[in-house]
């Protein structure tokens, strides 16, 4: 049986762990500052892959990201896949550079 949880120290830096039968199976590495949550990289266990575990990981890390209400900066090359495959089902929680940037060029007009 597989259990993710997200597990954070108290400066924000963190993992979203992953388990299958009581073994580390995977992980992401994390970064809150809320509004925002980076995320680095994803790692499955060689022994795990293929069964979907990095996209158990993402499942977490997105409800993670939506009970929370976080914006999420997907610096890692899988979640950035990810979201730019499903553009739609991520909108919500992807934060977009130009989200910042949107709003300082109307300080120019």
């Amino acid at each position: 049986m597989e259990t993710t949880n997200v597990v954070l120290n108290e400066k924000g830096r963190g993992e979203v762990q992953l388990s299958s039968d009581g073994k580390n199976a995977g992980k992401m590495d994390i970064l809150v500052h809320a509004p925002r949550l980076t995320v680095y990289h994803t790692e499955v266990d060689p022994q795990y892959e293929g069964r979907g575990f990095a996209k158990l990981l993402l499942k977490e890390l997105v409800s993670y990201a939506r009970k929370n209400d976080l914006k999420i900066i997907p610096l890692c090359p899988f979640v950035h896949a990810q979201f730019k495959r499903r553009p739609e089902e991520y909108q919500d929680i992807w934060f977009k550079k130009e989200e910042s940037t949107s709003h300082d060029s109307t300080k120019n007009n």
